[in-house]
């Protein structure tokens, strides 16, 4: 292992080296990273290539940082403008939010969708050459939730929110706000307008299938791709969303393309002709990860990659028909071509980056890649290199971190299990380190060797303190084929969690971990997985911290948003088939065994995992195990995960300690920390 010191060296040496100093600086002290550093990372969000490729247009997306004073609040985006590597420059003043970057047909606009002062959202546009920016459409009294040009550039169509109900709105100013759940359903609407130089004060409206959550247009403008449920129910969202070919000139559906499960990225090739479509091969397939080639006259679909133990991304079709995609092959990326026949045209790796998102025009591709040393960038595709064009956090460079790498090891069925294991910063003690399991959700998720840390995930600053992670791609995860994915349905806290348990043992073997300092957290099925360590494998974890998790499988089936979708993909029954299975899967079931510390964090507006499964939890730990730490904390105004920056400020604070009193120290009977953590706050401007 790497002496902390000599790492130290090592890295400021290169730092200077960069830089083509001539005389040599004083010696930067590496530090550690800490929670106000997760507090005010920013990453690159959304992107768009202009259509000659001489510039990329994109967001960056942080939240405000409440570490130095700014107002709490959710993320921001702010519109950026890229011309080379090192060359990209601020696009409107910070205080702008917007989204839904793009590029008007002739590249001399960029466009974006914003909400000015006591407004509705709209789509905006700023010349690319200079000049202000000004609004291009909107609909009277609705938000514009996405939109797009027509290929001549002379109409904008949007998707826009339902029309406002003056009625409901005066019930409600008298107190008649009853809520009548799953019912009184609003559904979006969808508008051309023109794309003049006066706002389209009457935008016409389209008549559109059921709950329209996105659309793109045809290279030819005759007709669109929309992506509609029957309701906007989550369940309807995951098990009845379908992709229907729209006329532009009747209104009518020409064509619903019969997928059987979940939709993904949708896109329309050049000619019309065809659509890259990334779906789900049937219903009981837990993902979206299959890449499919649709005929649009006749709806034919040919999936590519089905038996592949892989999963598609991303895809975005070249001038030329050929159809560049982001697929990952379990915790590592490449970039794939296809030609129109579908054969494979090429493959690229992009060797220590991990590849999330990509976007082409005019001859230039470029990719959003993250890797083990910093969050999302710009990356253009070059040859056979990926050339990095932006950077944004450069403090990271500051930072010590903890070497990472792809871990394989064998399960005791046998089954090969890939994760992704941060070492602490200056390597692995003697005696092994403390270990924190990080459980993705889901289960239909997986983890790739990129930026692993953020509010919810120990990451760097658990290795800055000495801990290793570990972030296991057990059985059900996506990445490694359909199989894999299909392999924990029905067996609820089966294979899947036995799986952390064998990483554990395995570092364990391997001198990596402390077998007495093992923890685990996670959020949704990773707080499932989280909650089931701390009471039916309490012998096997030290420390446990549960976020949005599942307690009881039989009450969690009544109380979430999506019923079917749980039993399509994961149970594949239904409760009422088999009352003391579902019981016996459940953390409750297990509280008599619960002997460690166990912290509890729910969003108290979730509805994908009711708040109530850990009220449960909590409740009979305190009343059963009296004697076992227990906190329950919730977060007012935050659903299934916090959105705003001061409660994943909060959250990470708490998670680091909960770890520091329990996981470190290894003691399960020391006190409980202070109910409020230590907050690093600066004064507002």
């Amino acid at each position: 292992m790497t002496p902390p010191r000599a790492k130290m060296i090592a890295k400021s040496v290169f730092a200077m080296t960069l830089l083509g100093s001539a005389s040599l600086p004083a010696m930067v002290q590496a530090r550690d990273m800490t929670p106000e550093d997760v507090a005010k990372v920013e990453q690159v969000g959304g992107v768009a290539v202009s259509p000659d490729g001489s510039r990329v247009a994109y967001t960056t997306a942080r939240l405000p940082d409440v570490t130095d004073g700014e107002e709490n609040g959710s993320t921001k985006q702010q519109l950026m403008m890229a011309y080379a590597p090192g060359n990209s420059r601020a696009f409107l003043p910070e205080d702008m939010n917007v989204s839904g970057v793009d590029f008007s047909p002739d590249g001399r606009m960029v466009s974006f969708l914003y909400t000015e002062d006591k407004g509705k959202r709209a789509v905006w546009g700023m010349p690319v050459d200079g000049g202000g920016h000004r609004k291009l459409a909107e609909v009277d009294g609705a938000a514009v939730r996405s939109y797009a040009w027509s290929p001549d550039g002379s109409m904008i169509y949007m998707l826009a929110s339902a029309e406002e109900d003056s009625d409901r709105e005066d019930e409600d100013d008298a107190g008649f706000d009853s809520v009548v759940y799953e019912e009184e359903a609003k559904l979006n609407r969808m508008f051309s307008a023109r794309a003049g130089a006066d706002v389209d004060g009457d935008p016409v409206q389209i008549s559109i299938p059921g709950y329209v959550s996105s659309f793109d247009i045809s290279g030819d403008g005759r007709f669109a791709l929309v992506k509609s449920a029957p309701t906007p129910n989550i369940d309807d969202d995951y098990v009845s969303k379908r992709v229907n070919v729209l006329d532009l000139t009747s209104g009518n559906v020409m064509r619903e393309v019969e997928t059987p499960g979940k939709i993904g990225d949708v896109e329309i090739a050049p000619d019309g002709k065809t659509l890259s479509l990334i779906a789900a091969v049937d219903m009981n397939d837990p993902a979206s990860t299959t890449l499919h080639y649709v005929d649009v006259a006749t709806g034919a679909i040919t999936a590519l990659n089905a038996d592949a133990a892989e999963a598609a991304v991303d895809a975005e079709y070249l001038p030329d028909g050929r159809l560049a995609v982001v697929v990952h092959k379990g915790a590592s990326s490449v970039l794939r071509t296809y030609n129109p026949d579908g054969s494979v045209a090429g493959e690229m790796d992009p060797g220590t980056l991990n590849l999330v998102g990509i976007e082409a025009a005019g001859g230039r591709v470029v990719v959003r890649a993250n890797s083990a040393m910093h969050p999302s960038e710009l990356f253009a595709v070059e040859g056979n290199a990926f050339t990095r064009w932006t950077t944004h956090n450069p403090w990271l460079a500051d930072i010590d971190m903890g070497t990472q790498r792809i871990v394989t090891y064998t399960a005791r069925d046998g089954a090969q299990i890939e994760g992704v294991l941060i070492e602490p910063v200056g390597g692995i003690p003697q005696g092994g380190a403390p270990l924190i399991m990080n459980v993705h959700g889901g289960p239909e998720a997986h983890e790739s060797n990129g930026w692993q840390t953020a509010y919810s995930k120990p990451g760097q600053v658990a290795a800055g303190q000495g801990y290793a992670v570990f972030l296991p791609n057990y059985r059900g995860s996506t990445g490694y084929g359909v199989a894999f994915a299909k392999q924990h349905q029905n067996d609820y806290a089966g294979k899947e969690f036995n799986d952390v348990v064998d990483a554990k043992r395995f570092f364990v073997s391997e001198g990596i971990a402390d077998a007495d300092r093992v923890g685990i957290t996670g959020g949704s099925y990773g707080g499932y997985a989280s909650a089931w360590g701390a009471t039916a494998l309490s012998e096997e974890y030290a420390a446990s911290v549960m976020f949005v998790g599942i307690s009881n499988q039989i009450s969690k089936f009544g109380t979430t948003d999506i019923p079917v979708e749980m039993f399509n993909v994961h149970s594949r029954k239904w409760p009422w088939e088999d009352w003391r299975g579902m019981l016996e899967v459940s953390p409750i079931y297990h509280v008599e065994k619960a002997e460690t510390p166990l912290l509890i964090v729910h969003g108290a507006e979730d509805t994908r995992v009711s708040p109530t499964q850990s009220y449960e939890l909590y409740r009979n730990i305190k009343v059963r195990k009296p004697d076992t730490p227990v906190r329950l904390v919730l977060y007012p105004g935050e659903g299934h995960g916090n959105r705003k920056a001061a409660a994943r400020y909060d959250y990470n604070l708490r998670m680091m300690r909960w770890f520091d009193t329990y996981l470190k120290t290894g003691d399960r009977k020391a006190e409980m920390p202070a109910s409020r953590p230590d907050l690093m706050l600066g004064d507002e401007d």
